[in-house]
């Protein structure tokens, strides 16, 4: 029993790794209408820059919090310069944001690898969350119960900024009605460039809390990448409820699989995709456009 607790504990923990990635992209593919395939080298660029900050520093919880701001200030500049000129093409434009996005993930690929090499770092886990302690009656490690307090803590902040706040209702009618917007007065570019900020800045947050488990290489960008735009998938284009959900359903999923059946786990997250699309061809939380 307390294998299966400690597996489900773990499932959790991807589970919340994954919301932090998924909520940044299902903000920006769900709300923006930008096809942002280079979300996963945001999450790599998000790691090797806190890998930086900390040899630095020495000082693991500035790169967590610097590390997504500095990532997040690279995503502005690349929403204002690359896609804002994107928005208005009438032919092509998902085309083009996938080729420029795709492009930019063979930019970053060559710049990590040119700067960090092509070998597995690690960022060390924070003195303060060494060793591990008893939760729901299993013992984990500290790192990882922080990630999941890490995970729920920002769903539930960005549920707040987007459902419940000004700032969330100005984008909700950017995204609506972009050209009635702007004649009420909001700077509807200036909040998609926030939005796009916003989401990669997660996927760098994501990178950062990911180091410690999971290790930081070049081609971390494209394993995460998949299993995060079949959890956008799943949970529906911009919902934030649906992220968390599918989330942690895969999050399970591949826990488990790689317990029980290592050589089937992307069967396994392919066989819930399927079983939720086949019921749900929208995701569990997603609209139905007409």
């Amino acid at each position: 029993m307390q294998v299966a607790g400690f597996q489900i504990l773990n499932g959790l923990v991807y589970g919340m790794l994954l919301f932090l990635l998924s909520a940044g992209l299902s903000l920006i593919f769900g709300l923006m209408r930008v096809l942002n395939l280079a979300h996963g080298s945001f999450y790599m660029l998000g790691a090797f820059i806190g890998l930086a900050l900390l040899g630095w520093t020495g000082n693991y919880w500035l790169a967590l919090l610097v590390a997504p701001l500095l990532v997040a200030l690279l995503g502005a500049l690349i929403e204002v310069l690359f896609l804002r000129p994107l928005y208005r093409r009438e032919h092509g434009g998902h085309l083009d944001q996938m080729l420029l996005t795709v492009g930019f993930i063979f930019v970053f690929a060559d710049i990590v690898r040119s700067i960090w090499g092509a070998d597995v770092l690690g960022l060390p886990t924070p003195e303060l969350l060494t060793g591990a302690v008893s939760f729901l009656g299993v013992f984990m490690p500290k790192y990882r119960v922080f990630i999941i307090a890490l995970g729920l803590a920002l769903g539930i902040a960005l549920w707040l900024v987007i459902e419940h706040s000004g700032i969330g209702t100005k984008l909700r009618a950017g995204v609506d009605d972009a050209d009635m917007a702007a004649g009420l007065g909001i700077n509807v570019s200036r909040m998609f460039t926030w939005t796009f900020a916003l989401g990669v800045g997660l996927a760098a947050l994501a990178g950062v809390a990911a180091g410690p488990m999971l290790g930081v290489n070049v081609g971390m960008d494209v394993e995460i990448l998949i299993v995060t735009l079949i959890v956008v998938v799943i949970g529906g284009m911009g919902s934030l409820k649906g992220a968390l959900l599918a989330s942690v359903l895969i999050g399970e999923a591949d826990t488990f699989g790689k317990v029980y059946l290592p050589e089937a786990t992307m069967f396994l997250i392919y066989l819930v995709m399927l079983g939720v699309l086949l019921f749900r061809p929208t995701g569990l939380f997603g609209l139905r456009h007409q």
